[in-house]
């Protein structure tokens, strides 16, 4: 799996702005948005390998993904 699929990439409708914005909570808010969801979660994906591209291009450590069933368990208040 690489660093990129562990992310969490969060794609949703947004009534007040008429489109999907995407957004990845460990690395940045509200990352793109569109009319199209697949559109913008490919934007998405593309976004957060910049992201992580840029983080070790200046020597910062990455934050910790929130990634599978973690995620869930915490959205549940589970863990």
């Amino acid at each position: 799996m690489t660093n990129e699929a562990k992310y969490v990439k969060i794609i949703e409708w947004s009534e007040i702005d008429g489109c999907y914005i995407g957004s990845c909570p460990e690395l940045f808010y509200g990352g793109c948005h569109g009319d199209d969801e697949r559109d913008v979660f490919d934007e998405l994906c593309r976004i957060i390998e910049e992201t992580i591209r840029l983080y070790r291009e200046d020597g910062k450590p990455l934050p910790a993904p929130l990634c599978g069933r973690d995620l869930v368990n915490s959205l549940q208040g589970t863990q």
